[in-house]
């Protein structure tokens, strides 16, 4: 399905215009949206795009959308965080659970990010983990189920994510402890 489709569907099933709305559900489609096109731009009032659970391998076109705070593209088939430029000066939460990910170098484009969900991706490095920490205002973020933490313990793993990303308040939806905090980062 297009996007331009799926938004002819939101209008009529939620009698607002795309235009006009600030929360667009583009989630579930069927068939499924396989990729971001043009048709995004109409957007413009658009605070929270949900597109999870489509067929999307892209992430793409998404000038125009200068009040986006919340993209919610889980449940795809992403290799890559790209294509954020757009919104990277709105962006405030970024959730992309469920995908194929590997790599998070183009994350660091949108430094207002606070909450960042990347559980159940490729991630097979805690290297690549360690790049987040350069998002200043990120405060929670999910990780669960990477190829990273394969032979760790759970202390383990949450004291590497902590140390990697001192700034966390919040790990895999569970609150970081100040001495939690204090025995990962001593």
């Amino acid at each position: 399905m297009s996007i331009k489709d799926a938004l002819k569907k939101f209008e009529q099933k939620s009698q607002e215009k795309a235009a006009e709305a600030t929360h667009i559900k583009l989630w579930f489609q069927d068939p499924p949206i396989e990729r971001l096109d043009a048709a995004l731009k109409q957007c413009v009032n658009c605070e929270r795009l949900s597109l999870s659970t489509n067929n999307i391998e892209r992430i793409s076109n998404l000038q125009g959308l200068d009040k986006l705070k919340i993209l919610s593209l889980a449940r795809n088939c992403l290799k890559k965080v790209e294509g954020l430029d757009a919104v990277a000066s709105t962006l405030e939460e970024l959730w992309l659970s469920y995908n194929n990910i590997e790599r998070l170098q183009p994350i660091t484009v949108c430094p207002k990010l606070k909450v960042v969900c990347l559980g159940n991706n490729n991630i097979t490095s805690l290297a690549e983990v360690e790049k987040l920490a350069a998002l200043g205002e990120l405060e929670e973020v999910v990780l669960k189920n990477n190829p990273f933490m394969d032979g760790m313990s759970e202390q383990e793993y949450r004291f590497a994510v902590i140390k990697a990303i001192p700034q966390l308040k919040k790990l895999d939806g569970r609150p970081i402890e100040p001495d939690e905090k204090e025995q990962a980062l001593a």
